[in-house]
């Protein structure tokens, strides 16, 4: 835990929470103990950054309005509807499309 504290640059209390949601995703598996840590189990080609993003923030289109504080509404549009629509859209393919084993430290 130590050395991915470091690699993180956060503290080793903090690892359990930033891995928690990959242990539970199934994609990490965490070995308790003095001489365990965490391992990577999953095939870094089949999961995309999409995936972890949303296993360690929750889901990322949550229908709700950037401009007001509502659901979005495309019968009553905010100024920004369809160029947030579009970046969204955008941003959301290029994350799902990019497996976790293109991601470079």
């Amino acid at each position: 835990s130590s050395v991915l504290a470091e690699e993180l640059e956060t503290t080793v209390a903090f690892v359990p929470q930033v891995v928690g949601p990959l242990v539970r995703a199934g994609w990490v598996q965490s070995d308790p103990g003095p001489t365990g840590g965490y391992r990577c189990t999953a095939r870094l080609g089949e999961v995309s950054v999409l995936q972890v993003i949303e296993a360690v923030d929750g889901a990322t289109d949550v229908g709700r309005c950037v401009v007001a504080d509502r659901a979005c509404r495309a019968s009553e549009p905010c100024a920004l509807h369809v160029a947030w629509g579009r970046a969204r859209t955008e941003l959301l393919g290029v994350l799902q499309a990019t497996p976790m084993s293109g991601v470079r430290a």
